[in-house]
Parts: C-alpha cells; structure tokens; sequence
C-alpha cells in the first residue's frame, strides 16, 4: 500500500504539468487574445495609441515571448522548486531551490492573484462546508429508507419526489426562490443577493437588544444559496445510496448474516451499509474540488463573492494568471480526492489490495 501511495503521489506533478499546460495553450490560442480584452476595457484608441499601447501591454506581461516561452515561466513561478532570485528561498545563494511559489498578477484586477484568491475562498469555503455535509447526510438517510422499504408505497413516494428534484435545473429553482421569496411583492422572506445586510457592519455578532445579529444575518442570506446547491445533490446521493444498498443485501453474506439469526438493523448497518459505500466514495472523490471551485450558477445569481463567481469571471474577462491559479488548485484538489478515494476503498473493502 505504501510502495502504491508513493508512486501516485510523484505521478501528481506530470498530471499536473500536462493538464496546466493544455489550459495555458487553450487560453493563449483563444480568438480573443489577452491583449485585446486589456485593450477593450480602455475605450476607442487612435491607430497609433492602440498599437503603442499594445506592445507596452505585451512587454509587461511577457506577452511578446514564444508560448512555451510564457507557460514555462509561469510554471516555474507557481513551482515550490526552480530558478529563484539570489538571496531568496533554500539555499539562499543559489539560483536554482525551494522557493515560495508565486501566483502572479491578475490582469483584469492588476494585483496580487493570491490575496484575491484568499479574498473569495473563505465565501465558497462557508456556502459548500454547510450544504455538503446537509446533502450528504440527507442521501445516506433517505437512501436506507427507501431502500428498507423497497417497492413500496414509501419507496415509490421517495423514489418519485428525489426524480424530481434531480430533474429541476439549479437556475431555474434560484431564480423562482428570489422571484417568490425574496420579492417584495411576494414573501419576501430572505434576501435576494449578497452574505450580508448593508447595515451588519454595525451589529453585534450574535442577536440581541433587537438586533438580528451578525451571525443570523449571515446564515439569513445563506438560507437559499445552500437549498439550490444541497437539493440536486442528495436527489442524486440518495438514489445513488439506495441501488448500491440493494445491491450489497441480495448478496450471499448478507443472507449468511440473516441465517445466524442477526436482527435486521444489524445486517442492516454493520454488514450491508459498510459494503454499500464504494459508489459513494468513488462519487465523493468528485465532491472535493467543489469545496474550491464552488458553484458558478448559485453564486453568480445570489450575486455570492465566492470561487465560482471568480472563475467565470476570470474566464470570460481572459485573466490568464487568475484562472490558470483557480485551476491548478482545482486540479490539485481532483487529484488528492482520487488519492483520498484508493485509501478509502481499501479501508471500506478489506479485500481491495493494491500491492
């Protein structure tokens, strides 16, 4: 297992460099260069300026050297180990060692990629750690109840309303959730965009002295941002959990556990469920960069400042360096899932061995 865990580990940084370096020429050989969109934002040019102006901007950006040129440069800046400045990094009196690697600049922004970064992740980070575990925790719940009650009017009951929300498409439920409860003219229950009233800055942290509080006002506009990222997920869990139950209880153990006499809830939970959760793992090993990445559609209609709503951004604004680090953190994340997942299979199945 160890001789296993190390090999993938190295096989991480060739992912990563092939898969980067597919998003860096993809983005570079776009119709729309990174040029141009620096250039759209600044207005009509006379001819001259535009061109001057233009080769200013390639200059800054290293935009005039080859592409591999760039890539490779970039690579070596987010690199925890290449060429550094003298003086900087282990050892510090060569050119080459461990270094702390840099993000590099947002073009769009014109400032540091990692304070951005650091700025949107704690937003993503607090929507996703309240949703998952819901979601989660939902699933594996109503997935053994339907499962327990296998073709009957429970599980048919289930089984229809789980289809259902599986089939509503994530934008079209904001968007109705903000049109009915959070309209004036309707409910008006939550709020319709943001994480925060324009008044919290002078409220206490928790509720008192009639004031909502800082801590419920958050979880308030928290309210229909994590019902449309939670209700898809364990509609599609559940049922995912339910199959993967039946499965496991048709088989030959299972009916082995039942002839020594074990009481159902017993077969049930310690025999059945445990054996159950390989799909679950191999799905959640997916789950994992959602942390990071967040959910673009949520977050752009909520109007949230999180990770999603920074990638779009970045993309369609071609901010190079911003995406490039998002989606290096993102691949980063994939792979260390798909790592986390081999470990849990092998705990979850004894019988998975990898050596």
């Amino acid at each position: 297992m160890l001789s296993y865990l190390i090999r993938r580990i190295l096989l991480i940084v060739p992912t990563l460099i092939g898969a980067t370096a597919l998003i860096f020429f993809v983005m570079a050989l776009a119709p729309v260069s990174i040029t141009d969109a620096l250039l759209s934002r600044e207005g009509n040019l006379q001819p001259g300026e535009r061109k001057a102006r233009e080769e200013y901007l390639n200059r800054r950006y290293g935009l005039n050297k080859p592409l591999p040129v760039q890539y490779f440069r970039w690579l070596n800046a987010i690199s925890p180990v290449g060429v550094k400045e003298k003086g900087a990094g282990f050892p510090a009196s060569w050119k080459v060692g461990v270094k702390w690697p840099d993000l590099g600049n947002s073009f769009k922004q014109a400032r540091p990629v990692g304070p951005i970064i650091l700025e949107a992740l704690p937003v993503t980070l607090l929507i996703q750690t309240i949703s998952m575990p819901l979601s989660i925790a939902i699933a594996i719940m109503s997935g053994i109840w339907a499962a327990k009650h296998r073709g009957k009017l429970q599980d048919v009951a289930t089984g229809t309303v789980l289809l259902g929300l599986w089939s509503l498409p994530v934008i079209w439920v904001a968007v109705m959730l903000i049109g009915y409860l959070a309209n004036v003219h309707y409910l008006k229950w939550f709020p319709a965009a943001g994480l925060h009233d324009p008044r919290a800055g002078s409220m206490s942290f928790f509720p008192g002295h009639g004031s909502a509080g800082y801590l419920l006002d958050s979880l308030w506009h928290l309210v229909l941002p994590v019902t449309c990222l939670t209700y898809g997920s364990f509609a599609f869990l559940s049922k995912l959990t339910r199959a993967s139950l039946l499965d496991t209880l048709g088989a030959d153990f299972i009916r082995t556990a039942r002839a020594k006499g074990l009481s159902e809830r017993v077969v049930l939970y310690r025999h059945a469920l445990r054996n159950s959760l390989l799909p679950l793992i191999t799905v959640f090993a997916g789950i994992l960069p959602a942390l990071i990445t967040g959910s673009i559609v949520v977050e752009k209609v909520f109007s949230v400042p999180g990770m999603g709503r920074l990638v779009i951004d970045s993309l369609l604004a071609q901010d190079r360096e911003l995406f490039l680090s998002v989606a290096t953190i993102t691949l980063l994340l994939q792979l260390t899932g798909f790592l986390l997942m081999d470990i849990a299979y092998a705990i979850a199945d004894p019988r998975v061995s990898y050596e």
